[in-house]
């Protein structure tokens, strides 16, 4: 071999040399080792290891032999966990020097399974001892649960705290729960096993957070219905308008707002829905305006026909004093000028929609009689012999030739549809079905 070869040679044969192997040297023996060869003096330590594995048990196929302080141990243990031990109970035998440890696991099923067996009947024998205590446990749960049973179903307590049944309901089941966890602690204790209850708790609460998170909305509307049912934004047979939809109010459930639309649908709206919108509760109260616009023409005398809108408004039998009625020019537009007449009605007995009607129909009335003209669009039909290319609308400005005579009174405007509505929601609420709403509740 070249001489620049041999110091690269002498490396790789180090690097690649099997390392000592460390075998057997956890828990050998330390410190100064006295070499002897006294024979008694192995069989002795020898002895005593075979009485102590004796005495342990388990190591009943274990051999021991000592040969100038050397331990050597063969055989087979039941797993790996017995095979360490035997290191630790030989190295604390005073003058082993060393020991080999020749253990193996066994593989027979039936040494095996023996331990499993023994331990199934040494655990059946303890549950057969345990089953009295185990009875006194189980009957002090049942009668502390059955004490919170009975206290919920009392109706007299939980009905004067609570503002409406649906709360009470909860009152009553917080009591369950209350006495259920109380004596599920009292025959933990019984049992001596309280540590159990953190593990119990600890696991409750951590599916409770998971099924919380999976059912969001019904947890969220849950608590929208208690939000509901203690502030009852709304009482029966309000005519409200909750997220777009306007209706009478029928019942408030723990899940939902049940409106009766004024075409007669039944119209349902989650609870989560509801507390989260814009209510407008049109009979919280009694006084409602109405209000519209008549467009007159520009030329028209505007300040008389202000005077007379406004007084025609106040002249109606269905209006209010007061709030008293109004009426201002609003706009202007290209052939008109637009008054807004606005009054005020008693919606308990004054239908809205009848009394903005007729208000209509007696200002344009007093309006024609007093000379106020109100403009109609009328084209200008050219032959073809004219130089304009487009018809251009106008407006006549003429009074009509003939006058509407107005009448003595007004026509019936009596909330007599409001109230056959009425009728159906009160009807309705006497099916039984579970309400929350009270109208003696207070006032939000």
């Amino acid at each position: 071999m070249p001489a620049f070869l041999r110091p690269l040679a002498l490396f790789l044969a180090l690097l690649l040399a099997p390392l000592p192997v460390a075998a057997q040297e956890a828990d050998q023996p330390d410190g100064a080792i006295e070499v002897t060869d006294d024979r008694e003096t192995d069989i002795a330590m020898a002895n005593r290891i075979r009485a102590i594995l004796r005495e342990i048990g388990g190591y009943e196929d274990v051999t021991v032999a000592v040969n100038s302080g050397i331990v050597t141990l063969r055989g087979t243990v039941l797993d790996a966990v017995s095979s360490q031990r035997l290191n630790e109970i030989v190295s604390r035998i005073t003058g082993v020097v060393a020991i080999r440890n020749e253990v193996e696991e066994t593989t027979d099923v039936v040494r095996r399974l023996d331990p499993a067996l023994e331990r199934f009947m040494e655990r059946a024998g303890q549950t057969v001892a345990f089953l009295p205590l185990l009875a006194i446990a189980l009957l002090a749960f049942i009668i502390v649960a059955t004490i919170g049973v009975l206290l919920a179903r009392m109706t007299q307590p939980w009905d004067r705290l609570a503002p409406n049944a649906f709360i009470a309901d909860i009152y009553r089941q917080i009591v369950r729960l209350a006495f259920g966890v109380a004596g599920l602690v009292v025959a933990l204790d019984i049992l001596n096993a309280t540590a159990l209850l953190g593990t119990i708790l600890g696991a409750a609460g951590i599916i409770g957070l998971a099924i919380g998170f999976a059912v969001k909305d019904t947890v969220e509307n849950f608590i929208a219905s208690v939000m509901l049912s203690v502030r009852q934004p709304f009482r029966p047979n309000d005519a409200v308008e909750i997220n777009g939809d306007e209706g009478k109010v029928i019942r408030l459930t723990s899940r939902a707002t049940i409106l009766l639309s004024y075409d007669g649908n039944h119209i349902r709206i989650p609870n989560a829905t509801v507390f989260k919108s814009r209510i407008v509760n049109f009979s919280r109260n009694a006084e409602r305006r109405f209000l519209f616009d008549l467009g007159v023409a520009p030329d028209a005398d505007l300040a008389r026909a202000v005077t007379v809108a406004q007084e025609t408004l106040t002249a109606l039998p269905f209006t209010l004093e007061n709030p008293a009625p109004s009426a201002w020019i609003e706009g202007v537009g290209d052939s008109t000028v637009t008054l807004r007449l606005i009054g005020w009605i008693d919606q308990n007995h004054t239908s809205l929609p009848a009394a903005r009607g007729e208000a209509i129909r007696l200002s344009m009335v007093a309006l024609t009689e007093a000379g106020i003209a109100m403009p109609e669009p009328t084209y200008r039909i050219l032959d073809a012999n004219s130089d304009a290319r487009t018809d251009a609308p106008e407006t006549d400005r003429r009074a009509p030739a003939s006058k509407a005579p107005a009448p003595e009174t007004p026509l019936n405007v009596e909330a007599q549809a409001e109230s056959e509505l009425a009728a159906i929601v009160d009807e309705e609420r006497t099916q039984g079905n579970p309400d929350l709403l009270r109208r003696e509740a207070p006032t939000e």
